[in-house]
C-alpha cells in the first residue's frame, strides 16, 4: 500500500482524491489543510508521499516544501495546482520536489505519477524541465555573494519568488504597476539573469524565500 498525505485546503479536492484513489494500491491516510498542519503531520505519520497544493492559507505550499525537506529530506513531495506557472515549477525542482501535477491532469497521469514517485523515482516531464532548464542553470552571481538590492527592490524580488504577476505585486506593496516593473528590471540586472524566473531560482537559492 503506497500511504499518501494530501495537503489542500478545499474539501472538494481532498475528497475527489480520496475517490480517485480508492480501489487502487494508494489510500489517502492523512490530509492537512493549512501548511503548519502539513509540516507537523510529516514528522508525525507514516506517509510514503505527499500530495501538496501551492495555494495554502498561513503560507504557501513551495515554502511549506521547503520545511518538509528541512525536516524529513528524504520523504518525495509532489506539487499539486491549478497553476501551470513556470516560476511555480523552478521553485518546486530547485527546492527538491519530485514533480508538478496540474488538476487538469487525468486520473491514470496522477496514478502514474503517484506509483512512480513512490518507487523511488521522480514525476517530472521532459517538457516541464526543458522550460526550467535556464532558470536552473548557474547565474553569473553566485548565492553567496551579496548584491546590492534596495528595501522595496527585496520586497519585489521576494513577490515575484512567490509567482506574483507584476499587477499583483503592484496591488500587495501598494506601488504601480510601472514602479514594479522598474523594480523588476533592476533586480535583474544586479542579480544578472535573464527573466523572473531566473531571479526567483536564485532568491530561493539566497534563502530570501
Amino acid at each position: 500500500m503506497i500511504k499518501l498525505m494530501v495537503v489542500d485546503d478545499h474539501e472538494v479536492v481532498r475528497c475527489g482524491l480520496r475517490r480517485l484513489v480508492d480501489g487502487t494500491e494508494v489510500e489517502v491516510t492523512c490530509e492537512a489543510t493549512t501548511g503548519a498542519e502539513a509540516v507537523r503531520l510529516a514528522q508525525t505519520t507514516d506517509c510514503d508521499l505527499v500530495l501538496l497544493d501551492i495555494r495554502l492559507p498561513e503560507g504557501d505550499g513551495l515554502d511549506t516544501l521547503y520545511r518538509i525537506k528541512q525536516e524529513r529530506p528524504t520523504l518525495p513531495v509532489v506539487m499539486f495546482s491549478t497553476f501551470d506557472n513556470p516560476t511555480y515549477v523552478a521553485r518546486a525542482v530547485a527546492l527538491g520536489a519530485q514533480g508538478y501535477l496540474l488538476k487538469t491532469r487525468s486520473r491514470e497521469d496522477l496514478l502514474d505519477a503517484i506509483r512512480k514517485v513512490a518507487s523511488g523515482k521522480d514525476a517530472w516531464t521532459r517538457d516541464e524541465l526543458r522550460r526550467v532548464t535556464g532558470a536552473l542553470a548557474t547565474p553569473r552571481l553566485s548565492a553567496d555573494i551579496e548584491v546590492p538590492l534596495t528595501q522595496r527592490e527585496s520586497e519585489v524580488l521576494c513577490q515575484l519568488a512567490l509567482g506574483l504577476t507584476n499587477k499583483e505585486i503592484a496591488a500587495a506593496l501598494h506601488i504601480s504597476y510601472e514602479t514594479v516593473k522598474e523594480h523588476v528590471q533592476h533586480i535583474l540586472r544586479k542579480v544578472g539573469v535573464s527573466d523572473r524566473t531566473q531571479a526567483a531560482v536564485w532568491a530561493v537559492r539566497k534563502g530570501l524565500v
